[in-house]
């Protein structure tokens, strides 16, 4: 089966959608409004939607991987915004190697976990 796909987009929940929206502008994305209880975010052409909607089980399990070209570079930029201290349910951790390449993880305000890496060239 071909695709031709041109995106992908997950659907993500907030616990608090104004708090949310707010940290992803924060963290660099454009907001797109859809609906009141909807947005688009995006950056470089990739996007997830962010809806007013906390299932507890369904943040808990939602993990969000974003390659990056310079992964030293995004971790140093990233700590530049504060983000854990204007987010006090924000937790970041440092830059991990693994075989396969290095990443490092940010929670969001609802507990998303998102992975920022880059793989071995």
């Amino acid at each position: 089966m071909e695709h031709k796909a041109k995106s992908i987009r997950p659907f993500i929940g907030a616990k608090n959608f104004e708090r949310s929206r707010s940290f992803y502008r924060d963290l660099g994305f454009r907001e797109v409004v859809l609906f009141p209880k909807m947005s688009l975010f995006q950056t470089d052409g990739l996007g997830f939607y962010l809806q007013d909607a906390w299932v507890k089980d369904w943040i808990d399990n939602t993990m969000v991987f974003l390659e990056v070209d310079d992964v030293n570079r995004h971790w140093h930029e990233l700590q530049k915004l504060n983000l854990t201290e204007k987010y006090k349910e924000v937790r970041l951790t440092a830059i991990r190697s693994n075989d396969w390449g290095r990443e490092y993880f940010l929670h969001d305000p609802s507990g998303i976990l998102w992975h920022f890496g880059e793989f071995n060239k």
